[in-house]
């Protein structure tokens, strides 16, 4: 009796385990060379390799998430968002990490399918603006011109605001709070000054330069204007310019400024003193550049930060904060690591190696070339913050795309929904079973997905859609909603992205 209780002790974790929501594997097949000079890599920055089951099914709670679209987005106040929010320790600082839908100026539209169309029209010409950003400079003979792009561009008006994710830091001295659109694909740091030449309306007074003891403005001579891509020169002082993809732009004088992050005071960061600024940006008062250039801020952090950051985006609908943090007391112990690759033409731009893509626990056959960074900067695997939908190359994605259908057949079908074409109809259902996604990378782990990460209401009525779409264009992004909920970490001087082992 004794041997059949625990014999089905047994069968009921096992049990447990298959509907753990997300996981990370490591793959076998991973050649004998690259396992051992990724290990060693790896080792030296205490980097290991997690390695719990993964599911190859799940259960899909489709009553909670249609539940999810019916609640209006809690608004947060500016003036009831305060510094205190934020959190700091020895060795990192950590910041509260909102969605838009949060921020009172961006949350216009209350229909939940109001909010889904603005954001796929924001996704596609986000998406649009990256992928002429490569091909331009991919055929460049020159340096690298720097064209940064915002996060999540408006397509049209001004009344939706932009940018899917907030943090709130203080700028200057005293510090003024301020929202901040976090961007992994971009540098700079700019705020709107005073005096507006231009500015477009965001949630809080614009910053007055002329308030904080701190502010310093940069000399033309100054090696930090050097560093600048496309500097000007007005009076003495070094000026930027950076225009973005749908039009719009920030233009002004360079400064040092010193920025806030509950009690971690950060002095001295380059940051662009925007005077002129059109168009797409409302609700943020700027951006909070964390790609990989020179300019970028975990660049500018240097030491204090040890070049790593860490965010968990938070799931949509869901009513919690996320997390962003600095320093390499942030980095988890047990995450899955995997080497980031550099595009000498996109030093922004997070790459990774992707091996292939699964479904229902098994890869399918897709080459890897589909998914390489080529020596002359095309294709490859990027990873985004200010993209919402993963876009595959259209040849990979119909193949991956195919086998899924294949897995859901028992699932009612419903027409396409804008950029997706895999939709289903579960009004009818509490909850579904469903396949696994996963992504496998060169380097051996696999990321296996949390069903609402790939499945996603587009409608209150209870349609979903397969989270992913295609493009024409060799690039694969990695985007936002596939990260939501995961810890995802970057570790720019060692050069690893590591996710996991928590959740969020």
């Amino acid at each position: 009796m004794a041997q059949q209780l625990m014999v089905a002790v047994v069968v009921v974790l096992l049990l447990h385990l298959l509907h753990l929501p997300t996981s990370i594997t490591s793959s076998t097949s991973t050649s004998t060379s690259t396992s051992t000079s990724t290990s060693n890599a790896a080792s030296s920055a205490n980097h290991a390799n997690a390695i719990p089951h993964h599911p190859d099914f799940q259960h899909f709670n489709v009553k909670e998430i249609i539940a999810e679209t019916k609640n209006k987005p809690a608004e947060v106040s500016p003036k009831g968002e305060v510094l205190g929010t934020h959190e700091s320790s020895e060795g990192k600082w950590k910041l509260r990490l909102l969605h838009r839908d949060k921020i009172t100026a961006a949350s216009h539209s209350v229909k939940f399918e109001d909010r889904f169309h603005e954001l796929v029209k924001r996704d596609v010409r986000r998406v649009g603006t990256l992928i002429r950003r490569l091909r331009v400079n991919s055929t460049s003979t020159g340096p690298y011109e720097v064209e940064e792009d915002f996060g999540s561009d408006v397509v049209s008006g001004m009344e939706q605001g932009s940018g899917e994710y907030f943090v709130r830091i203080g700028v200057g001295s005293p510090p003024t709070s301020q929202y901040m659109v976090i961007d992994s694909g971009s540098d700079i740091v700019w705020v709107q000054c005073q005096p507006c030449n231009q500015c477009y309306r965001q949630s809080d007074p614009v910053f007055d330069p002329a308030d904080s003891a701190s502010f310093t403005g940069v000399s033309c001579s100054s090696s930090v204007c050097d560093r600048l891509e496309n500097a000007g020169c007005h009076a003495g002082r070094c000026r930027y310019e950076v225009s973005y993809g749908d039009g719009s732009y920030t233009k002004g004088t360079l400064a040092l400024e010193t920025l806030t992050f509950g009690r971690a005071v950060i002095r001295n960061v380059a940051i662009g003193c925007g005077h002129t600024n059109r168009g797409m940006f409302i609700g943020a008062a700027g951006l909070l550049g964390l790609g990989g250039g020179s300019m970028s801020f975990v660049d500018q952090l240097g030491g204090q930060a040890g070049g790593a950051f860490s965010y968990c985006l938070v799931s949509r609908g869901t009513g919690t904060s996320g997390s962003l943090e600095f320093g390499r007391g942030a980095m988890p112990m047990g995450a899955a690591w995997v080497p980031l690759l550099r595009n000498p033409r996109a030093p922004s731009f997070y790459y990774v190696g992707l091996s292939g893509l699964g479904v229902g626990g098994t890869q399918i056959p897709i080459s890897e070339d589909v998914f390489r960074l080529t020596e002359l900067g095309y294709g490859g695997v990027v990873m985004d913050t200010g993209t919402a939908v993963t876009r595959l190359p259209t040849s990979a994605y119909e193949v991956f795309r195919d086998a899924y259908i294949t897995q859901t057949g028992n699932l009612p079908r419903a027409p396409g929904v804008s950029i997706f074409d895999t939709c289903y109809d579960l009004s009818g259902f509490v909850s579904v079973r469903v396949p696994t996604v996963s992504f496998y990378f060169s380097s051996g782990p696999i990321l296996t997905l949390p069903g609402r990460n790939f499945l996603i209401p587009v409608d209150e009525g209870g349609t979903f859609c397969f989270a992913f779409s295609p493009t024409p264009s060799g690039l694969t992004i990695i985007g936002n909603i596939q990260q939501e909920g995961i810890q995802i970490t970057f570790d720019g001087a060692n050069g690893f992205v590591g996710f996991g082992p928590n959740v969020c």
